[in-house]
């Protein structure tokens, strides 16, 4: 199996820099921009299925790759992005935003997702996909914070202070195989 990942396009909390985690922020003008590219990037990939994040961002970046293609979309709880709780929508500069994603720290938070439950949230995810669509071609639409555990999972946890610097960019593709 062959895994596509595209992180969702630009929105304006991106732009801002603020944590938008559950927050169901749309596009913006340059993230449907970068979603057509990208599209148009993909276009002569063989894609069996989509999966997708059920949050707007992640859905309207699948639509648009998706347009003229009519490939099945899933929506996929497992691989919204990780919940900010209380952090969602500050700056990422009005908190430790690097010890957010370290792995090796593992803190917890009062209401924000524990990076190693978030971790095997997605590896769950991972190991399910792998048995049910064994060799296929599968797009993943989803969000910066779910690139690094899909990362890790197939090239193994790097030992370093901050994940961060393993996000994907706005509509970045990334390719991975079982």
């Amino acid at each position: 199996m062959e895994i596509l990942l595209v992180r969702h396009g630009q929105t304006e909390w991106n732009l801002l820099k603020k944590v938008q985690g559950k927050a169901d922020i749309e596009l913006n003008e340059k993230g449907i921009k970068q979603a057509e590219e990208t599209r148009d990037y993909l276009k002569n990939e063989q894609i069996d299925l989509i999966l997708c994040s059920p949050l707007k961002r992640a859905m309207q970046t699948a639509e648009i790759i998706n347009q003229e293609r009519n490939i099945k979309m899933i929506i996929d709880e497992r691989i919204s992005e990780r919940d900010f709780g209380e952090f969602e929508g500050m700056p990422n500069t009005d908190f430790d935003f690097n010890a957010f994603w370290s792995y090796k720290r593992n803190l917890k938070y009062d209401r924000a997702e524990n990076i190693k439950d978030f971790f095997r949230r997605v590896y769950v995810f991972l190991d399910s996909i792998k048995n049910e669509y064994e060799g296929k071609r599968i797009l993943i639409v989803a969000h910066g914070g779910i690139s690094i555990p899909i990362k890790c999972y197939f090239e193994g946890i790097p030992d370093m202070e901050t994940l961060l610097p393993l996000c994907l960019e706005n509509c970045e593709v990334a390719k991975y195989s079982y």
